[in-house]
């Protein structure tokens, strides 16, 4: 099988041939010792541009939720491309692009919906927030990977964004629509002190999810 190369961590280019004098077959093998090896000091023989070499590594100790402790040492496969011959492309006229516009948006926002579902169930692990460090760098990412990633990108931020301000949360829009449906239920407004009680409940739990997103940004930093 052919030996998997790495990006990040390494340098890009580099394809690892054994650890510890131990030859590597595939990318699996490799990322199975790396996770078992943490703080321990690997002997690297890698393979660059034809040449090869030997390179000392010790992977960082990573703490998983469960508690358990594996090596991490940021590197990455490099992505596979299709050859031109198993590759194709499907195009849309004007009124189909439409309908496959509203069905994959659709499918974003069913996504998303799910998303927060599972995180309120516990299915799903808050450490999953992103917040403006983590989005600028999945929109770095998604720009160098080409415009159509970027602006798919920005698109599910778009539509995320979208289904979060509708949530029946004050401060939103989505609490101000459910004022407006206790109104037609009720048959008369809501009274000033329970929209400010609304008020304050909304800023403090939007304030606390943008904290939340952003410690969980720094912590993945670190």
């Amino acid at each position: 099988m052919g030996k998997p190369p790495l990006k990040p961590g390494f340098k890009q280019g580099i394809a690892s041939s054994a650890l510890n004098g131990e030859p590597i077959n595939d990318w699996m093998q490799f990322v199975a010792v790396i996770r078992d090896s943490a703080g321990e000091t690997l002997s690297v023989g890698y393979q660059r541009n034809g040449e090869a070499g030997t390179l000392s590594l010790t992977p960082r100790r990573n703490t998983l939720e469960s508690g358990a402790e594996v090596g991490y040492i940021g590197a990455g496969a490099e992505p596979f491309s299709l050859p031109e011959t198993l590759q194709r492309e499907i195009r849309y006229g004007p009124i189909e692009a439409v309908g496959q516009a509203l069905s994959r948006t659709g499918e974003m926002v069913l996504l998303t919906v799910d998303a927060i579902r599972k995180m309120l169930v516990g299915l799903i692990s808050p450490s999953n927030l992103s917040g403006p460090i983590t989005i600028a760098q999945i929109s770095g990412d998604s720009a160098r990977a080409g415009v159509e990633a970027f602006v798919g990108f920005l698109a599910y931020l778009s539509i995320s964004l979208g289904v979060l301000n509708l949530l029946p949360i004050p401060v939103l829009d989505g609490g101000h629509l459910l004022c407006y449906f206790g109104e037609v239920v009720r048959g008369r407004p809501v009274s000033e002190q329970t929209q400010a009680l609304g008020l304050r409940i909304g800023l403090a739990m939007v304030g606390t999810l943008m904290l939340m997103a952003l410690y969980f940004d720094l912590m993945r930093l670190w």
